[in-house]
């Protein structure tokens, strides 16, 4: 399945600003691509810190990345200034996913865009459980 093209700024409804590191550079000069996944990360984990009270260390409940792609488009480097673009594309009982846009400071256009799946488990068990209602709620807001 291909990932549909959100490479516009106006594509996302939730944005974290994130600074690129020394270490996030390649060899080549520019930021390596599993960085990337990292901003995925970053950026789906703020908003369900920021809005739905989330606490990835005690919530008996997490969220586990079950697939993610990215699609790169221009290089960014160290020192750029960077802001990751937050949408949901699907809701489900127990599983979300994102569409996530990686952007200059300031560009109307993506450097890169992806997807990233979390399907909520127990802690305890591992096992798929129905999203939390707070954190539902939050998730429809950028739906």
């Amino acid at each position: 399945m291909e990932s549909e093209k959100l490479i516009h700024r106006s594509d996302y409804s939730y944005f974290h600003s994130i600074t690129t590191r020394w270490s996030d550079n390649d060899i080549y000069g520019h930021v390596n691509n599993v960085v990337y996944y990292s901003y995925f990360d970053t950026v789906a984990n703020q908003y369900l810190i920021e809005f739905a009270d989330f606490k990835p260390i005690s919530n008996t409940i997490i969220g586990v990345v079950v697939h993610s792609n990215c699609t790169y488009i221009k290089a960014i480097t160290y020192p750029d200034k960077i802001e990751a673009g937050l949408t949901v594309k699907k809701l489900g009982k127990s599983s979300v996913t994102y569409g996530i846009g990686i952007f200059k400071k300031g560009e109307k256009t993506a450097s890169a865009y992806g997807e990233f799946v979390h399907v909520f488990v127990n802690k305890k068990d591992n096992q798929p459980t129905s999203i939390p209602e707070k954190i539902k709620e939050a998730l429809q807001k950028i739906l």
